[in-house]
C-alpha cells in the first residue's frame, strides 16, 4: 500500500492549490478517501470525505464552500482543490483510506498560507 501526497507550497492569502493523492497496492475504486490536515501544535483534522464512487462528499464547516474533493478511480487518485485559503488553512494535508487502518495514510504534502 502506497499513497504519494503531492501540490503543497507556499501560496498568499486568497490563493488557489490542488493536492493530489496517488494510490497504489488496493483496489482504489472500491474505498472511501478522505483527506486531513495537522498543523503544529494542534490535533489532526479531518478536512474533506469522498464516497468509493465520489457521488457524496462531506466537509468540515471550516472548509466548506472553499474546499471541493474529487477523485479519478481511472488514475487512481484524489484531488482537493481549495480555494479562498487563509493562514489558518497551513498545515501538514494527508490522504487516508479508511479501511486501510494504520496503513492507509500517506506522508502529507506542506500547504503554508502566508503573505
Amino acid at each position: 500500500v502506497l499513497l504519494v501526497e503531492s501540490g503543497g507550497g507556499l501560496v498568499q492569502p486568497g490563493g488557489s492549490l490542488r493536492l493530489s493523492c496517488v494510490a497504489s497496492g488496493f483496489a482504489f475504486s472500491g474505498y472511501v478517501m478522505r483527506w486531513y490536515r495537522q498543523a503544529p501544535g494542534k490535533e489532526r483534522e479531518l478536512v474533506a470525505t469522498i464516497t468509493s464512487t465520489g457521488d457524496i462528499t462531506d466537509y468540515a464547516d471550516s472548509v466548506k464552500g472553499r474546499f471541493t474533493i474529487s477523485r479519478d478511480n481511472a488514475k487512481n487518485t484524489v484531488y482537493l482543490q481549495m480555494n479562498s485559503l487563509k493562514p489558518e488553512d497551513t498545515a501538514v494535508y494527508l490522504c487516508y483510506a479508511p479501511l486501510l487502518g494504520s496503513k492507509g495514510w500517506g506522508q502529507g504534502t506542506q500547504v503554508t498560507v502566508s503573505s
